[in-house]
């Protein structure tokens, strides 16, 4: 659990130092500016900015229920970010299992992609795709369910 606030943490020390430094040379204008941006950079990269994830073998049984697409993720990955800021509102609706909490889950992304574990690694009606398009995740999750529905 805690290596997914690893990546937030690299933006949050150091920006935390230089912020301070400049407070003590007398730029705090400045330092807020900085210090608001390292805390914008900490906070995109953080499991915070992704839906509530859940483990490997209940978001498999959910998906197979309602027919979602499952989102393998770990936070601090720049091509899950993009996917999640992409897929906007409706990210919401797929299953999130985050590989850095749930060992299933990155057994799942190795066995999808010959033992890596690149993330986002999309299971779409049990067949795994590694990275694909947000518009084409898009798709699938308007194919697999109709209007959106929220918890």
């Amino acid at each position: 659990m805690t290596r997914a606030w690893i990546p937030p943490m690299l933006f949050m020390v150091p920006g935390s130092l230089v912020a301070t430094m400049l407070v003590v040379r007398g730029v705090t204008g400045t330092a807020l500016a900085l210090l608001a941006v390292f805390v914008l950079l900490a906070g995109v990269h953080s499991p915070l900015a992704f839906p509530r994830s859940t483990g490997a073998v209940e978001a498999q049984r959910r998906s197979a229920a309602d027919g979602r697409p499952v989102v393998y993720w770990r936070a601090g990955c720049k091509y899950c970010l993009r996917l999640r800021i992409r897929l906007g509102r409706e990210g919401r609706r797929l299953h999130w299992v985050d590989i850095w909490r749930d060992p299933a889950g990155a057994a799942a992304v190795r066995a999808a992609d010959d033992g890596n574990e690149t993330v986002p690694t999309v299971v779409v009606a049990g067949r795994p795709h590694v990275n694909p398009d947000p518009g084409w995740v898009r798709e699938q999750l308007a194919r697999t369910s109709g209007p959106s529905q929220h918890r």
